[in-house]
């Protein structure tokens, strides 16, 4: 009765990982990269689009992304969705491609990126403790209410600390890659 419980909370913890190494995708580290604006919402004839639906995002050079709309009129509402979504990087309209130059990073932006990774790391597991803990208490009521046996319960415990230590390990191993990109350049 409990696995049922516990294979919900793998799934919602795995959507928390996911979200996770989503958000680390939007931290550039002076390497292009398509994912660091192909979700971008643009306002386009009154509707929100990500740029990877406008247009063409491709990596000329290492530290260059360009973009190539395939309407002409979408060029300046990317620009100025680009300039709103805080990537901190000045677009490049040349009247058919918009570009992005991405400088060297210095040591200094390095320890921010660094230590707002670690920030979203603890936010994951946070998240993941939270649900842990509500699906603890859900099962130790199943006890109570005779749902479920104590052997049950403790089967249960054990396949939770076992799921949060798996997920933890994983954040780990996804921030801690982002982090040796981050230092390796």
């Amino acid at each position: 009765m409990y696995q049922k419980i516990i294979k919900d909370l793998t799934t919602k913890m795995e959507g928390v990982v996911d979200a996770f190494t989503q958000s680390l995708k939007s931290y550039h580290t002076g390497r292009a990269s398509a994912a660091i604006v192909e979700n971008i919402k643009v306002n386009h004839y009154n509707s929100l689009m990500p740029i990877i639906q406008l247009a063409t995002i491709s990596i000329p050079e290492s530290n260059i992304i360009s973009i190539a709309p395939w309407d002409v009129g979408a060029l300046n509402p990317i620009e100025n969705a680009i300039k709103a979504s805080g990537i901190n990087i000045n677009p490049i309209n040349d009247g058919k491609n918009i570009r992005l130059v991405f400088p060297a990073m210095t040591t200094e932006r390095r320890e921010e990126l660094k230590k707002a990774i670690k920030t979203k790391e603890e936010e994951a597991r946070v998240a993941l403790r939270t649900m842990r803990e509500d699906t603890w208490k859900e099962i130790q009521k199943m006890e109570k209410n005779k749902s479920i046996t104590e052997d049950d319960r403790y089967a249960a415990e054990k396949e939770l600390n076992k799921l949060i230590e798996e997920f933890n390990e994983t954040i780990e191993k996804v921030g801690g890659a982002k982090i040796r990109e981050i230092e390796k350049i």
